[in-house]
């Protein structure tokens, strides 16, 4: 069996957040911490979905100006969510994720649209997705699902069909003989 290439997919949290269609708030966009709680909440499911069994996934939010932000990752349904540490932005942790990939030859994604980060990135070799090319990924994931789980009337087998015509032959013999 060949063994599959690794990879890991880097997601620049507030960045998608802020930038992806998707999580844009529909009518006026609110920056309040309920607006992020849910916008998170909707983001990191649509990353465990989008990653699947394919990538190894990474949330980075900025943490930087939080001086209690220790950058300690969390796992949340098998994707890692970082808050960078005091001091240092999100744009660092994701350059320095981005590099350590490189280096270990793991095939890496890195999804923001902060120009600086994909030109950084893309110049090291690692692929690049827009914020708002994400959001339609997401929403092709979600509508193939949709579709794929449309009902279908099932069939019934009897046992005339599962068994051998010789059989059957016989059993209708036997039947009418009555």
């Amino acid at each position: 069996m060949a063994r599959q290439r690794k990879k890991i997919l880097i997601v620049d949290g507030y960045n998608v957040l802020r930038s992806g269609y998707r999580y844009r708030a529909a009518s006026e966009e609110d920056y309040t911490d309920d607006f992020f709680n849910k916008a998170r909440d909707t983001l990191i499911n649509d990353v465990v979905n989008f990653a699947g069994r394919e990538y190894k996934a990474v949330i980075v939010f900025d943490g930087a100006k939080n001086r209690y932000s220790e950058g300690r990752p969390e796992t949340v349904g098998g994707v890692q969510i970082i808050f960078s540490p005091a001091g240092q932005s999100a744009d660092k942790v994701i350059e320095k994720l981005a590099h350590d990939a490189r280096e270990r030859m793991v095939e890496a994604l890195v999804v923001t649209s902060d120009a600086t980060i994909q030109d950084t990135v893309f110049g090291g070799g690692i692929d690049r997705m827009s914020a708002d090319g994400f959001s339609h990924e997401v929403g092709e994931y979600y509508e193939g699902v949709r579709l794929d789980e449309r009902p279908e009337v099932a069939r019934k087998n009897t046992i005339a069909e599962r068994i051998s015509p010789a059989a059957l032959a016989k059993l209708k013999q036997l039947r009418d003989a009555r």
